[in-house]
């Protein structure tokens, strides 16, 4: 053992905040530490409460962290400060590694094991105080942690002390959640930084880029990232550290990066210990370091100067109506910027390249969008259940859950099981909630064993867990034979939470609520007769599993397993790679895949495009109609189906898994309140112009609506086909009740219909010809039909203008001026007024200079106002 270094204590600038810090957690028991990058919250602040320095009271501290890279830094950071070996008095535990013993009195964890952790023993026993460090991510397991340790706090130990700590966290709004209802909330303690300058160099693309939208990154802006880390070797001096979204957009331009003077290295999430620890290790070379965002936060990357920050993060969503939940790449936010450039300022002075324009930076969002706002919600909702809090509404939460995501995960916890119709967690819910897995893959794991038998449901569910890399291929079966047989780092991680799995699926729980999964050979009542599980599409007969289920074949058991985890996800073939999920969305295959000839498909993972009206499937497995039923048997449903499709009345009984057609048989006699319902619905989707509109019809349309806009009281809105179709009952009957499909309807006469709408009652009815007439008679003795067509002006008359002569005011309907299209001999338009009297007086005479000697034959006086009114020529009045 060494003895601690104080020296290197003594040098972190969070020291001369921790006095503050100590004193605001003795007074108020919770606090927010604000810290800039490099000033020791992560590792002096813990040893200090914990009194390993400083000479304090001995206390037990756990430190959460979002990652586990970090978590094992901090520890061996801090243990390094004491002058011993991590397991000693400081110690970490993350998923599949624990290294901590007896004597550990500092315990660094990730947020996801000190939520499992709350749930086995709410009241933390033997922890004095908890510090969420990096709150400022928003990360939904930290925010979880929180709301939990909040009301432990609150119920069970008011003395538990929490700090949360961060260098760009919002400090009033976490103030607010550790205060809990008390004014003013929680003290803010803030530690001033000693970083070390940070130059900003803006570097956007000398091209415009397109915008990444799902997972896609233009591969030109993945380009133009790699020749700004080359322009950074050759302009500054250092360690370059690169910080991309993921770890596909990593290894791209680590390809790029061929022939630099200078180590290249990627460290990320998934990436094995050793390759992370020699990241974080003093290098005698020059190094690019690539990272995710795993890099932001809790880490010194020794010996970097130069900061890369390509400007994007990926960020969980989810489509909660189709299903598809998955990772985007967005813009990181401006707090996640400041992040990112302090890790140039750690050591010395620094540089940080921005990969984007300096106008745009005032535009990015302030902070990273919080995860309950935009993840799925499906596990958060299994631990708020197993809290005793379904609805999450006694919870102190920084954001509350929206309504819609809750309900969508409320409804896939019920059917796997997993909480009871009243959102109470079921037995078999807590079990499941102690996997560390989504619920989906918790419900694949228990069920699946059963099944497949515990040690390939283990392997297949720790494929599911962590998306093989693309290069593994779309075949969940094939993916899974790679991975048994690899060497790579996947493989490695895949294999040790394969045998976590193994050991946690051997665990007894509740038995599944879903019906028995069929076995070889059976056939389930009413459905058709290919044996389920045969192979799935590979031929392969069902066989005794080696490892104790019922299913043999690898494309049966990987089909199984991921039918389970995703029931709404199974798809029918519609076509050579084409298909249709359960969820009611399409679904494609690549070209060459070799699932593309299955006629039932389990789909894993899938997504979208923002325009693609099809989802892609980038990891499924082969599936029969059978196993589909069963894994999916909630989505089974029968009954009469009427409705309009494709322009018509479509009558039928069905027996449905979801949006999949089982069986189809057409109905002799629908359900008339079902046939009207429909045909209102195709009213409402194509329109009126499906009944019968002559022009007497439409004209009277047009009269109405002029009415209503200009008098409005009893005179109908029939001008919008929505309010028209909402009284429905007022002007369609009793043809609509009569009618039976699309030519019933094109029977209606709209006119004679339109005519049940007229303010009868009122005795207004009798006025239409009065107040809308349909034709104005002119001075030359001519009915002339009004058009009341236009939306919003005024009714129009278009008339020659020799019919018009001695009028001197314009005809007026309803009190409105009509709109005079004055015409030529010929019909074509002249002019147009609202005012004869100033016509005539004015535009007449250059109407009449332009016409007279093109029209002859036609009268032209000078004085139109005492002219007789004709239309005929000259020739024809003097007869």
């Amino acid at each position: 053992m060494t003895a601690i270094r104080r020296a290197d204590l003594d040098a972190l600038p969070v020291r001369e905040a921790v006095p503050a810090l100590v004193s605001a957690l003795d007074g108020h028991g919770a606090a927010v530490l604000c810290a800039p990058p490099g000033t020791g919250k992560t590792t002096l602040v813990p040893l200090v409460l914990a009194g390993l320095v400083g000479g304090g009271p001995r206390r037990r501290v756990v430190v959460a962290e979002p990652r586990r890279i970090a978590a094992r830094a901090a520890a061996r950071r801090m243990a390094w400060l004491l002058g011993e070996q991590v397991g000693g008095s400081v110690g970490f535990t993350v998923r599949g590694e624990r290294v901590a013993g007896p004597g550990t009195v500092v315990e660094v964890v990730t947020t996801g094991v000190l939520l499992q952790r709350l749930q086995r023993d709410q009241e933390l026993s033997g922890v004095d105080v908890v510090i969420l460090d990096e709150c400022h991510e928003r990360h939904l397991d930290a925010d979880t942690v929180a709301a939990f340790l909040l009301d432990v706090r609150e119920t069970l130990r008011p003395e538990l002390r929490l700090v949360a700590a961060s260098a760009t966290t919002d400090a009033a709004g976490w103030a607010r959640v550790l205060g809990h209802g008390r004014p003013g909330g929680a003290p803010v303690v803030t530690a001033a930084g000693v970083s070390y300058p940070v130059e900003t160099v803006w570097a956007p693309p000398a091209r415009p880029v397109r915008p990444p939208h799902g997972m896609r990154v233009d591969p030109a802006q993945l380009t133009h990232v790699a020749s700004v880390v080359r322009r950074a070797l050759a302009e500054r001096s250092g360690d370059v550290l690169c910080f991309l979204p993921g770890v596909g957009e990593l290894a791209r331009v680590a390809g790029q990066l061929g022939g630099v003077d200078a180590e290249v290295l990627q460290i990320h999430g998934r990436a094995p210990a050793a390759v992370q620890d020699a990241a974080l290790a003093p290098s005698a070379h020059r190094r690019v370091i690539l990272a995710t965002a795993v890099a932001e936060s809790s880490l010194t990357v020794p010996g970097v100067r130069v900061v890369v920050d390509s400007g994007l993060a990926r960020e969980p969503r989810v489509d909660h109506a189709r299903g598809l939940g998955a990772l985007a790449t967005v813009r990181a936010s401006r707090a996640a910027g400041r992040q990112r450039a302090g890790r140039a300022g750690r050591e010395a002075p620094g540089t940080v390249y921005r990969c984007w324009p300096e106008a745009e930076d005032g535009r990015l969002p302030a902070f990273p969008s919080p995860e309950i706002r935009i993840a799925d919600l499906a596990q958060f909702a299994l631990q708020a259940a197993c809290w005793g809090d379904p609805d999450a509404a006694g919870l102190a939460l920084p954001d509350p859950p929206p309504a819609g995501a809750m309900a969508a995960a409320r409804e896939v916890l019920v059917a796997v099981g997993a909480v009871a119709p009243d959102g109470r967690a079921t037995p078999r819910g807590i079990g499941m909630s102690r996997l560390g897995l989504h619920p989906r893959l918790a419900r694949a794991l228990l069920d699946g064993a059963a099944a497949v038998g515990p040690r390939r449901a283990a392997e297949l569910v720790a494929l599911l867990s962590e998306e093989p890399p693309r290069e593994y291929g779309d075949d969940l079966a094939a993916a899974w034979r790679r991975a048994r047989a690899g060497g790579d780092a996947y493989a490695a991680r895949w294999r040790a939470e394969a045998t976590r799995l193994r050991r946690a699926a051997a665990t007894p729980t509740e038995p599944s609520p879903t019906p028995p999964l069929p076995g070889p050979g059976a056939t389930p009542p009413g459905t058709g007769a290919t044996p389920p599980l045969a192979g799935a599409g590979n031929g392969a007969a069902p066989a005794p599993a080696p490892d104790g289920g019922a299913v043999a074949g690898d494309d049966a058991a990987a089909g199984l397993v991921a039918a389970l985890a995703f029931p709404e996800r199974v798809a029918k073939a519609k076509g050579e790679g084409a298909f249709l999920m359960a969820s009611g969305t399409a679904a494609e295959l690549g070209d060459g895949s070799r699932l593309r000839s299955a006629p039932w498909l389990a789909v894993a993972v899938a997504d979208r495009g923002p325009h693609s009206a099809s989802a892609r499937v980038r990891l499924g497995a082969f599936l029969d109609e059978d196993t589909a039923r069963a894994a999916a048997a909630h989505l089974l449903s029968s009954g009469d189906e009427v409705r309009w499709e494709d322009g018509d009345l479509v009558a039928r009984a069905t027996h449905r898994l979801g949006a999949i057609a089982l069986a189809v048989r057409p109905l002799k006699n629908p359900d008339p309140v079902l046939v009207r319902a429909a045909l209102l619905d195709g009213l409402r989707s194509d329109g009126l112009g499906l009944l019968r509109w002559t022009p007497d019809a439409q004209a009277l349309r047009a009269r109405l609506g002029f009415l209503h806009r200009t008098l409005g009281g009893a005179w109908p809105d029939v001008a919008d086909d929505g309010a028209l179709l909402a009284r429905a009952d007022d002007w369609l009957e009793p043809e609509l009740s009569r009618a039976r499909r699309r030519a019933d309807l094109a029977r209606i006469d709209a006119g004679q219909a339109l005519n049940r709408l007229l303010p009868w009652a009122t005795g207004e009815a009798a006025r239409l010809d009065e107040l809308a007439p349909e034709r104005i008679e002119v001075p030359s003795g001519s009915r002339i039909r009004v058009d009341y067509s236009a939306e919003h002006g005024q009714p129009v008359l278009a008339v020659k203008l020799q019919e018009l002569f001695g009028l001197a005011e314009t005809p007026r309907v309803a009190g409105v001026p009509v709109l005079v299209h004055l015409l030529s001999p010929a019909g074509r338009p002249a002019a147009v007024t609202a005012d004869l009297a100033s016509f005539w007086q004015g535009g007449y005479r250059a109407v009449r200079a332009e016409l007279r000697g093109r029209y002859p034959k036609h009268p032209w006086p000078e004085d139109p106002a005492t002219a007789e009114p004709t239309r005929h020529t000259n020739a024809r009045l003097r007869r």
